[in-house]
């Protein structure tokens, strides 16, 4: 203990200097440069990472000297150390000149420097690519990476949680954590639910919008990185707590099935799951006998009761932890570990269905969410190594009760309606990652292995209907009467389970070079990526038998739905267990990508860098359906995409790129199989296509951008995709039933320009108040166009339609302002999108649009405490405008609630929260 207590009092009392050492041109660490205190013995040498540390540090001011063989050295003044605290310093070194006599030593003030090593690590990326940084997060009043993503130039967000990049859906884009690649949480897309990684763990998170051959290539719009913590600069213990309010929702009455107090940690306790002996679908079908049918009614869950509870403010809580121990080796060993806590309760009141003026309906919508999230990371560098081990949990719990009522006039019929959905989301990832180098030339390897684990369970949605006919509104004794006498899957219980596990594998191999008197790096690897899924998916549903007679039908389908499946009913067997879809729903698949690649980062004299090369990947899928005669799905594909990019540095602060890179879209495990799911919400079935086929992508991309100082940023981009039969949904209505399919277009394009600004005011004068004030936007302006298929298998109602999710603009806008020396913090953001593809029509339902809506958030925060506290004011969406869905029957290209039918329209209300960290 007393050593313990001893080495906590001497970290309290001494300081520490940490950062990162780069190239000035190509912004590549430079491992072993030594770090020196000017006038001591004390030093470091950057490890693996380029990153050092200096710990023991009295409080001071010094001068740090940095060197490197074959560099010019650079002396750095007025570095500030205080005690119990870390300076971070981050330097840029330039080689020295072939004819350089004796050593050159480069003077820089502390302010320089850093600012110096910034430019370099914007500038040298090697593709084009817009990111957010932790800093800039903390500043946000966003909770989760889908919100953080919304403020990427040209990204925006649908349903809250899925990413549209540059146009294209979540289905064109591709998600990663620490550089490998997720898999995918929803059932029915492609799609990465980003709202389930709290916005606290991430360290940064970077969009790459054009490909290099070390990439995965199957994406279009962007390969979303999120990058998390691990070796921390200095030991940590952070937690914080917050308290929100939500105005449609916090102190409202809230309706919902019965809760369970495991409910608020994200656990079922599993009374809504079927027992494990549950027959299966063809021994309910072959028929049961009275007792067995008795038997198994009672096993079905099937409470349908409503309890009224207050929904309670929203629950946000965090803890952290980190651990750094440097050896007197340079080794050095660190650990974080975090835990997050959120439990939300919001009310969705008056939502306005109108499908074609045939179903008029209002929802009142209950929703219960609870999420956990945890991430232990683990890290040690020894010489020029190092290795990882990063470990990230995220569980998800959404408990939705929801009550319509209105009309259905193709039925002649008034409506009640009642759904209980309960719909748990895990993911479990977790990556072992190394450096190490190879030789004298300084050449190194990479690798990296991940296991990754994805569970969506629907373990109980409840359905019910009630219905009256519409001319006995008049009629005090004409009751509403349940849909029990039919089965089908808008009336059934719904048991789903999606299982998906994923392994990857990848080495990749670098080799420093000299071509044509300059700096270059030879680059090669492989990578093999398995997917094994299982989807599960019943429908039980109880259908009153006509032999119990007319009276007690009657009589039993004008009780409420807390009485309609009473214990009484089933034990006199007036309902018949029915299971008529069988397994046809099901499915089991998997697939196997193994790629190789090999790629070039050279320069053409001074100032033409190009990274060039081909990636190579062959793809084979397999879907097994398991209904009856199904047919196995079989897909090989195996695929040469060659991509360069050219970076023309016209001085210190300016880039001009150009990019042409091949990439490809394949259809997922969902888009392939045949099984149909109705969603109650927007009263369609989704149903996928086996004939589907990969796309092949042709993308150019051209970039100017300016770095006028540090964290700053002028730029302007253009864009051109070329889709070889594109992957699109459509509105397949040629039936009476409304259906959500998938089709190949020969062609499809897309193109568009994005510009971004990022700048202090400080240019327009010396004044505190503009020096400390930052102002931001990006701007994205995009065009997208899907032609009928020539083959004239399908007409659709709307030829020449946008691709789905593509907005024809995306505005961001931000300001930002701190004031006394940063103790207090000011930032107010701003996002519109404009109008997008929601539902594409079909051959007689037109399109579903998504009409703009303007949004803006605000944050105030303030430091306390000797700056270890931090009290944070956030207000999120305060505009609380409405979200629109509508057919737009007049072809205006905007909404207009008196000439367009309305699909859905809600408000979510706006969001306000107070959150306090301390930092111990």
């Amino acid at each position: 203990m007393l050593s313990i207590s001893a080495g906590n009092l001497f970290a309290q009392t001494t300081g520490k200097i940490a950062g990162k050492i780069i190239d000035q041109k190509t912004g590549e660490t430079l491992i072993g440069a030594t770090v020196m205190l000017q006038g001591s013995t004390k030093g470091a040498a950057a490890n693996v990472e380029g990153r050092y540390a200096l710990a023991g540090v009295a409080p001071g001011r010094y001068t740090v000297e940095v060197k490197y063989v074959g560099y010019q050295a650079k002396s750095i003044s007025d570095v500030v150390v205080k005690a119990g605290a870390t300076t971070n310093l981050d330097v840029s070194l330039s080689e020295s000149a072939n004819n350089a006599l004796g050593e050159v030593v480069i003077k820089a003030t502390y302010r320089q420097a850093s600012v110096a090593s910034l430019y370099a690590a914007q500038k040298n990326n090697a593709s084009i690519s817009d990111g957010i940084s932790s800093e800039i997060i903390k500043k946000s009043p966003d909770r989760n990476t889908a919100d953080v993503l919304k403020r990427v130039s040209g990204a925006t967000v649908q349903d809250n949680k899925f990413v549209v990049i540059r146009g294209l859906s979540d289905r064109y884009n591709l998600a990663l954590l620490d550089n490998t690649v997720l898999p995918s949480t929803e059932i029915n897309t492609r799609a990465f639910s980003f709202d389930i990684v709290p916005s606290s763990l991430v360290e940064n998170l970077t969009i790459t919008k054009t490909a290099t051959p070390d990439l995965p290539a199957d994406f279009a719009g962007g390969a979303i990185n999120i990058s998390t913590k691990d070796i921390p600069d200095q030991n940590f213990i952070s937690a914080s707590v917050s308290e929100g309010y939500n105005t449609a929702s916090t102190f409202k009455d809230f309706k919902s099935g019965q809760r369970n107090a495991t409910d608020y940690f994200a656990f079922d306790n599993g009374n809504k799951s079927l027992v494990s002996n549950f027959p299966t679908a063809n021994q309910i079908e072959s028929g049961l006998t009275a007792q067995q049918n008795i038997a198994v009614a009672r096993n079905v869950p099937l409470n349908l009761r409503t309890y009224t509870n207050t929904a309670l403010p929203t629950q946000n809580h965090q803890f952290s932890i980190g651990r750094v121990k440097d050896f007197e080796n340079g080794n050095r060993f660190g650990a974080i570990v975090g835990l997050t806590y959120r439990n939300s309760q919001n009310l969705i009141n008056d939502l306005q269905i109108n499908y074609l003026d045939y179903r008029n309906y209002t929802d009142n919508i209950s929703k219960f969410s609870s999420s956990v999230g945890a991430i232990a990371n683990f890290g040690y560098t020894y010489g020029k190594s190092k290795i990882t081990l990063k470990n990230i949990y995220n569980r998800v719990y959404d408990d939705q009760y929801l009550a319509r009522t209105g009309e259905n006039t193709a039925r002649g019929a008034d409506i009640r309606y009642f759904a209980y959905d309960l719909l748990q989301k895990a993911l479990f990832k977790s990556t072992l990652e190394g450096t190490n180098p190879l030789g004298e030339r300084g050449s190194k390897i990479n690798w990296a292995v991940s296991y990754a684990n994805v569970i969506n369970d629907q373990p109980d949605q409840r359905k019910v209907g009630y219905a009256r006919n519409i001319s006995d509104r008049n009629n005090p004794d004409a009751q509403y009467m349940a849909d029990v006498t039919t089965v089908g899957k808008d009336n059934t219980t719904l048991f789903s389970n999606l299982n998906e596990n994923n392994y990857n594998a990848s080495v990749n191999y670098s080799l420093p070079l000299k071509m044509f008197g300059q700096s270059a790096t030879f680059k090669a690897g492989l990578n093999s990526y398995y997917r094994d899924r299982n989807f599960d998916l019943r429908f039980i549903g109880m259908q009153i038998r006509s032999s119990n007679g007319e009276a007690i039908n009657d009589w039993i389908r004008t009780l409420p739905p807390s009485q309609l499946f009473d214990r009484a009913l089933l034990n006199n067997n007036y309902y018949e267990v029915r299971e008529p879809f069988g397994t046809t729903d099901s499915y089991s698949a998997n697939s196997f990508t193994n790629a190789a690649y090999a790629m070039l980062d050279n320069k053409i004299g001074e100032k033409l860098r190009i990274v060039w090369g081909a990636r190579v990947e062959k793809f084979n899928l397999e879907l097994d359906p398991k209904g009856l005669n199904a047919e196995t799905i079989k897909k090989d594909y195996t695929d040469v995409l060659p991509s360069a990019n050219l970076t023309y540095s016209v001085n210190e602060k300016t880039n001009l790129r150009a990019s042409y890179y091949r990439t490809l879209a394949r259809p997922e495990f969902r888009e392939l199989a045949q099984s149909q799911v109705y969603d109650y919400e927007l009263l369609l079935i989704r149903q996928g296509d086996p004939n589907l086929q990969r796309t092949l992508i042709d993308n150019f991309d051209l970039r100017y951008e300016l770095y006028p100082s540090a964290g700053q940023i002028i730029s302007v981009s253009a864009f051109y995709k070329n889709f070889n039969h594109a992957i699109e949904a459509y509105n397949n209505d040629v039936t009476s039933t409304r259906m959500i399919s998938y089709f190949n277009p020969e062609k499809a394009y897309l193109y568009g320009a994005e510009l971004e600004v990022r700048k202090s005011l400080e240019f327009l004068s010396s004044a505190a108040l503009l020096k400390n004030t930052t102002v931001y936007t990006n701007f994205a302006v995009i065009k997208s166009r899907v032609n009928n298929p020539s083959n004239g298998d399908i007409n659709f109602l709307e030829d020449g339609r946008p691709m789905v999710g593509q907005a024809p603009y995306v505005i961001n806008a931000g300001l930002q302002h701190s004031f006394l020396n940063n103790k207090m913090n000011f930032n107010a953001l701003y996002n519109r999108v404009g109008r997008r593809l929601y539902l594409a029509a079909g051959t007689y339902v037109p399109s579903v649009w998504e009409a703009p809506r303007n949004v803006v958030d605000l944050q105030l925060s303030t430091k306390l405490l000797k700056d270890k506290g931090e009290l944070k004011f956030n207000a999120n969406d305060i505009l609380n405008a409405r979200y629109n869905y509508y057919f737009d029957n007049n072809t205006s290209k905007k909404y207009e609630p008196g000439a367009d039918e309305t699909l859905r329209s809600y408000r979510m209300g706006s969001n306000y929260s107070l959150t306090f960290t301390y930092n111990f």
